[in-house]
């Protein structure tokens, strides 16, 4: 395993685990825009839980591999659904955000290639 993998994974679940507590905590910033899109209030904590199931799959990965792809194919999907939601919301310039999150995790997945 590469030191690169290793830190990229890591980093990337930081930030997938930020962005579900951040959901779980109902912070502002990303609950505001979740409404916006049109995104139902039950929903939440299941995005939120997806996404702290991508980031510990994402960690366990270190030790099981597949889980780790399992993971990060998830959240890849998972992130290219954000970005549809937001597209059909017409809140292009929020774009850039789930692809920021994306990009650690589709980086591991390259790097694990």
């Amino acid at each position: 395993m590469s030191t690169a993998y290793t830190i990229v994974t890591i980093v990337g679940a930081a930030m997938v685990g930020f962005s579900a507590v951040s959901v779980f905590l109902h912070a502002k910033w990303v609950v505001e825009p979740l409404a916006e899109y049109g995104v139902p209030r039950s929903w939440w904590p299941w995005l939120g839980t997806a996404k702290a199931a991508g980031a510990i799959g994402l960690v366990v990965g270190l030790f099981v591999p597949v889980i780790g792809v399992a993971a990060a194919v998830g959240l890849v999907l998972y992130f290219t659904g954000a970005v549809v939601t937001v597209l059909r919301a017409r809140s292009y310039a929020h774009v850039p955000f789930p692809l920021m999150y994306a990009a650690p995790v589709v980086a591991s997945l390259v790097l694990w290639i």
